[in-house]
């Protein structure tokens, strides 16, 4: 059967599917489960009409892909981004399945969104597609079905408006979206969870590879790309904890600071960000310099941790070099699937060159933070009660150490390779294999596969 080109799920298939390799020599019964887990369980493509300000209708298409329920509801956000389209939104599907595994909590693995472009359009204009969007998603989605959140392009406000269409659509007030506000069913640490969550699994990484890098140094440099809610909340644990930040970027270039950024600086981009702003804006403030329509990667002479937090295949081949030239030690990815596979190629050939070597974390490990607390918020709905900003975060810690336990330990095993003295396991190898096994085991005994 010839199937549609699909770049991004093909990237991210050939991936799983590398990883799986001597996982699959040594246990050749699990093909089949390769085979049946990369066909979502279903995908919905509908026609969302909305009204502009001016009275003029406007079309999207919206999608959801709900990919494996193995484990739990189906769980992911949705995406609001004229990019968006099948192939992407199947990739972060299928990433996610795997993702929510890792966190240990009860959630299969969705996503969903549409073309639709936030940026320019009013309050009034986004709650009308909103409510125009829910008005065929709701018919799919529940507490106990599929729970989605948000993604980019999909805010508070956006959470708002989907959840109050729900609510009158279905005459229910239930847990059937995340990310929702704190008076009304939402979770402390949410908005930073995925930032936060990077960052406690870093500091394991750091603690095993490279402890000379400790957070708590100023001299340790850090390199974060993209300035959403991700890499904002990243930025401001890293500052937090002592080490220096260097860079934040966006779709139209970096911002670099040699001396570091500043809380109040974050702060400040975030309130740009809130209306729609770009960095060039912040071009000529003191202590900063702008580069146009370029990615920090190559930008910085002395990095010891990448963290890319912007958007899929956002570290290249070259930017890759350039970051091991930088004696770059940690590279984490705060998006999904950030590195291209040369930039992947790269980093892991550094691995195993010795000590001293790059040591790479994929998205679905290190940036399971914030799936990780959607799930607790999950739980507190389901109890009618809210943690405190303390038991969530400590939550969230125990978690992050678990997963890279998880990921250290599969790695060691199922790399495939013999370590040599000093060689870190993959962890790329460690958390694809470790995610697989959870979801193909449960699909098994559920009769999906046998």
């Amino acid at each position: 059967m010839v199937l549609p080109v699909e770049p991004e799920f093909e990237q991210a298939l050939d991936e799983l599917t590398t990883s799986l390799q001597p996982f699959l020599d040594a246990n050749p019964q699990y093909k089949k489960a390769l085979e049946i887990v990369q066909v979502p369980e279903r995908v919905l493509n509908f026609r969302v009409v909305w009204e502009d300000d001016n009275g003029v209708p406007q079309v999207n298409r919206g999608f959801r892909v709900q990919y494996n329920s193995a484990l739990g509801p189906y769980k992911g956000g949705l995406r609001l981004h004229p990019s968006v389209n099948l192939s992407i939104l199947k990739f972060l599907g299928f990433e996610q399945t795997f993702k929510n595994a890792l966190t240990g909590l009860s959630m299969g693995g969705g996503k969903g969104g549409s073309d639709f472009d936030p940026k320019g359009k009013s309050d009034n204009e986004i709650r009308r597609f909103c409510y125009a969007f829910m008005g065929e998603l709701f018919r799919h989605i529940g507490a106990d079905t599929d729970v989605p959140a948000g993604d980019i392009g999909t805010g508070a406000r956006e959470i708002g408006f989907l959840f109050g269409a729900y609510k009158r659509l279905r005459n229910e007030f239930t847990g059937m979206l995340t990310g929702k506000g704190l008076t009304w069913g939402g979770s402390f640490i949410r908005p930073e969870a995925t930032g936060y969550g990077l960052i406690y699994y870093v500091e394991h990484m750091i603690a095993k590879a490279c402890p000379e890098y400790s957070l708590d140094k100023p001299s340790t440099l850090v390199a974060i790309s993209g300035s959403g809610n991700v890499s904002q909340f990243t930025a401001l644990k890293v500052i937090e904890l002592g080490a220096t930040v260097l860079s934040l970027s966006d779709s139209k270039g970096s911002l670099i600071s040699e001396k570091g950024y500043t809380k109040e600086f974050i702060q400040r981009i975030a309130e740009l960000k809130l209306k729609g702003g770009s960095l060039e804006t912040l071009a000529n403030e003191e202590g900063y310099t702008y580069h146009a329509g370029a990615r920090p990667w190559t930008l910085l002479p002395t990095v010891h941790i990448a963290l890319p937090g912007a958007t899929q295949n956002e570290v290249s081949g070259e930017e890759a070099e350039a970051l091991v030239k930088a004696g770059v030690r940690i590279v984490a990815e705060g998006s999904n699937m950030g590195c291209t596979t040369e930039a992947i190629d790269i980093f892991e050939a550094s691995r195993r060159s010795g000590p001293g070597g790059v040591w790479y974390a994929p998205g679905k490990a290190s940036n399971c933070g914030g799936v990780a607390v959607s799930g607790l918020e999950m739980a507190q709905n389901s109890q009618r009660l809210a943690w405190s900003t303390e038991e969530v975060d400590a939550k969230l810690k125990n978690i992050m150490a678990e997963c890279f336990g998880i990921c250290l330990s599969a790695g060691s095993k199922w790399s495939g390779e013999e370590l040599a003295d000093g060689v870190l396991p993959s962890l790329l190898s460690g958390a694809n294999v470790a995610g697989f096994i959870k979801v193909a085991d449960a699909m098994k005994a559920q009769g999906d596969w046998w």
